[in-house]
């Protein structure tokens, strides 16, 4: 069902070919925006997408590929999003990359990248839609944190690290635009959405490997994950986490800002 709240805005959404971003970028399509779409994929995978947010409701959509390792790729990636449609309103904040081990077993190279993707490029991105936002008077940050922007977990030193940092930039964003624009203008919010375990790509090393200690099953990797930390012993489908950006996103949440609002089953509550 579409809805025209999100009608004339434009939001790009980083790593959105599958998952959560994608979810989200139709989410988003549903009310009535303008989607912009980034990845790495190839032209089918893009394609795809292209086409889910299209028949969601997005009156038009485009696909960019760059590589958010890279502070010039992320330049390029604002520059072409604004251009499209003149304006850039909603950054949603998903990209992100994951390796699991003990911090003296680190590669360098996996911290490195893990910090550019899963935060630098949050700062890039912040940094360069923020200006359009606040001369409009309406503007909104979503940052795709976890859980493990909130509490640790051992052998995922880069990620927490990552995701707590992206928590802080967070709130220092939503700080310093909390008094621009109007409640009828929108203003301009910067708020983080922390998820538990959710069904997709990212944690599927995981559950494999738990599943490995059980002979190989699946089912009963997922059920020792989920019983370890998220009370529910449910996943949540990605979806759901689309349905928080977008009420985050709707004109009325002017003063929902500076939070970080976990969807994990109560983990955090523990």
């Amino acid at each position: 069902m579409t809805s025209t709240s999100l009608r004339g805005r434009t939001a790009l959404v980083t790593g959105s070919m599958q998952g959560i971003g994608l979810a989200i970028a139709t989410r988003l399509a549903q009310d009535g925006a303008h989607i912009v779409l980034h990845d790495v994929a190839e032209p089918a995978k893009a394609q795809a997408a292209l086409d889910a947010v299209r028949t969601a409701g997005a009156p038009a959509a485009t696909y960019l590929q760059r590589d958010l390792r890279h502070a010039a790729e992320i330049d390029a990636l604002m520059a072409e999003a604004i251009a499209w449609q003149g304006r850039l309103d909603i950054v949603v904040n998903n990209a992100g990359i994951q390796y699991t081990a003990p911090i003296v077993d680190m590669p360098p190279q996996s911290w490195d990248a893990i910090l550019a993707i899963n935060l630098s490029s949050a700062f890039h991105t912040m940094r360069l839609a923020l200006p359009g936002m606040v001369a409009r008077g309406y503007g909104r940050i979503v940052n795709i944190a976890s859980v493990h922007g909130l509490v640790a977990s051992a052998q995922k030193g880069p990620y927490v690290a990552a995701k707590f940092g992206l928590v802080g930039l967070t709130r220092v964003a939503a700080l310093e635009c909390a008094a621009v624009g109007s409640s009828e203008t929108g203003g301009v919010t910067a708020n983080c959405i922390a998820p538990g375990w959710t069904e997709t790509a990212l944690i599927q090393p995981q559950i494999m490997a738990r599943a490995q200690a059980h002979g190989g099953d699946r089912a009963a990797g997922i059920k020792e994950l989920l019983q370890e930390k998220q009370p529910s012993h449910r996943m949540s489908a990605p979806s759901e986490i689309g349905e928080v950006a977008a009420m985050l996103c709707q004109p009325w949440a002017h003063n929902i800002n500076g939070i970080t609002l976990p969807v994990d089953g109560g983990w955090t509550a523990q």
